[in-house]
């Protein structure tokens, strides 16, 4: 391999494929990257098995290659060479040359035959604007759960229903649901992305305008732009129908403006309990909207909000902490909580905006 490229651009491909790395010490081929040299560009490849992904940059090649180096060590030399100049990068016995006008560095190589090929994904595909698919990744994610006990909630649901494309997620005691309006979708059943892929998903189409091309089968999705790929593995799984808990019978109401609620539960939040619990009161006749908390180690809080209120009166506990995670998906002014009884889900989405529902399941008290 003999090949010349921008700093600055192979710097930035180094910085995303790095994070993709396996950190894996059975596999130590995961934690390479593999790097192509052809005659006007240069791919970089790397994989931990469940993402995978290649970017092209361009570059003149004398001579064509392919060699693997460690992705942590690579990304280290590239963070600390000065961006505004070009860089010439050489196979030599085994070794990887670096050389730009100040640096001169030498990088061991690893045998890249091991290297896992990276699927090349076929099947369904649609388009979509990078920034949809990243506001809709980014409304549900937080709502997956964590553990892999029950992997087919450890995800981000993707399906389409007339001319939106639906995003889902659930850890069993909150559900955020986030549509995007997208014409012209063909029918996608349901999609499981893994939760632990979607912040990786989120970083690196996060920053890239333009249009994506999603292509999936039943093992695979994958993500394209002009110059990089990137593939996930899809859960085998089904996903909860969660429309059946959504309560269709309104008791109550309140509208209220998000920073005031966003301040209060703050405020509750100083004297919750272990569990995190805040109780919530409306009145509707009397006009009383009031978040409460107590701390037998710290004290008690009651805090009163304006707000406009309708329906019955109602008294339950709720997990403060699943309240806050839904305010980074909601952007109005004003937020409406719905609420049907005290065993039935609290209903939270943005004043004006349909495109956005969370639920939280009350606390027993």
């Amino acid at each position: 391999m003999k090949t010349e490229c921008s700093v600055e651009k192979i710097k930035n491909a180094v910085s995303q494929v790095e994070r993709i790395t396996g950190k894996n010490l059975t596999l130590p081929i995961l934690n390479t990257i593999l790097l192509t040299a052809s005659e006007k560009s240069l791919k970089l490849k790397s994989t931990n098995l469940n993402l995978g992904i290649e970017i092209e940059i361009p570059a003149k090649t004398e001579k064509r290659g392919v060699l693997a180096v460690s992705g942590s060590v690579l990304n280290s030399v590239f963070v600390n060479i000065s961006q505004n100049e070009n860089v010439h990068l050489e196979e030599k016995d085994g070794n990887l040359l670096i050389k730009t006008k100040k640096s001169q560095i030498k990088l061991k190589c690893v045998p890249h035959d091991d290297f896992p090929t990276i699927p090349t994904v076929s099947g369904t595909s649609f388009e979509i604007e990078s920034k949809k698919l990243v506001e809709g990744i980014k409304s549900v994610f937080y709502s997956s759960s964590v553990s892999d006990i029950k992997p087919e909630i450890s995800s981000v649901f993707m399906y389409t229903n007339n001319d939106n494309l639906i995003f889902v997620s659930t850890d069993s005691f909150r559900l955020a649901e986030k549509k995007v309006k997208i014409k012209g979708l063909e029918e996608i059943p349901g999609i499981l992305i893994p939760f632990k892929n979607t912040g990786e998903i989120l970083k690196i189409f996060g920053e890239i305008p333009g249009v994506l091309k999603v292509c999936f089968n039943k093992n695979q999705i994958s993500f394209s732009s002009d110059n990089i790929y990137l593939t996930s593995r899809i859960i085998d799984g089904i996903f909860p129908d969660y429309r059946q808990i959504i309560p269709k019978d309104l008791l109550t109401e309140v509208v209220v403006l998000k920073q005031d609620l966003l301040n209060a539960l703050k405020l509750s939040n100083v004297f919750s309990d272990k569990f995190n619990q805040v109780n919530l009161r409306i009145l509707p006749k009397e006009k009383i909207f009031e978040l409460s908390s107590m701390n037998n180690d710290i004290g008690e809080n009651r805090t009163y909000l304006d707000a406009v209120l309708n329906g019955e009166n109602i008294e339950l506990s709720f997990n403060y902490k699943y309240f806050l995670d839904c305010f980074q998906s909601i952007t109005t002014d004003s937020v409406s909580i719905k609420l049907s009884g005290t065993s039935k889900p609290i209903v939270v989405s943005p004043v004006s905006d349909l495109s956005f529902t969370y639920l939280i399941m009350p606390m027993n008290r």
